[in-house]
């Protein structure tokens, strides 16, 4: 499973999405400064530390703050929601109603052999996003907000041995499809083809600490 990641605001070269204007580059790394280089985690039922993510927006790519794991009955999921596995929106393809791409410069895994803490990004340290379901979801004190839930899949060989799943990698020229297409079967299986172009260009680190408070830079 995929419980953290990190987005450095240093990220030169975007591997996002072909029409990401210079507002929403600006906007992500102003975000991510802000953010002083913190892991990025899931909500918790006392923390409300909402990342950017970014969804389609009548037909224009917008940042939207969320909350990453899913709100039930006005509180935080009983069930895991912050990941997807690929395979159910395969057999539900339902659940694909409504998606978003999650910007990020690297994820990380614990490889459980050694208990040892891996960082997980692209050959060129360049921002990338990560596919997500979404849905609305309200808490206990009557707040509204867009939820999310990042869409996991096998790891390719190279990286099973560390961990076998990883998020599924939306590269650029599919981007636009991700967000805006009919959500059917048909787009979760061209999202995994599309994702396998990327695993080649995959790499992962050792890092040093496991601590929750450690910074990505």
């Amino acid at each position: 499973m995929c419980a953290s990641y990190g987005l450095d605001p240093r990220f030169t070269d975007a591997e996002l999405i072909d029409d990401a204007d210079a507002d929403l580059l600006d906007g992500l790394r102003a975000w991510a400064a802000s953010n002083a280089g913190e892991t990025l985690r899931p909500t918790g039922r006392n923390l409300r530390n909402l990342n950017p993510i970014i969804a389609d927006a009548n037909g224009e790519s917008t940042l939207v703050p969320a909350w990453w794991g899913y709100l039930v009955n006005g509180e935080p999921a009983r069930f895991p929601s912050i990941n997807t596995r690929s395979e159910r929106l395969q057999d539900r393809p339902g659940g694909l109603r409504s998606r978003a791409l999650v910007p990020a410069t690297g994820w990380y895994e614990l490889r459980k052999t050694d208990r040892v803490w891996h960082e997980f990004g692209l050959d060129t340290g360049a921002l990338f996003g990560m596919a997500a379901v979404t849905q609305r979801g309200r808490t206990a004190d009557g707040q509204w907000f867009t939820c999310y839930s990042i869409v996991m899949r096998p790891a390719p060989d190279h990286l099973a041995a560390i961990h076998e799943r990883m998020p599924v990698l939306i590269p650029t020229a599919f981007a636009r499809d991700w967000l805006r297409a009919h959500g059917d079967r048909e787009l979760i299986d061209e999202a995994l083809l599309a994702a396998a172009a990327l695993d080649e260009r995959i790499v992962a680190v050792p890092r040093e600490s496991d601590k929750g408070s450690e910074r990505l830079f």
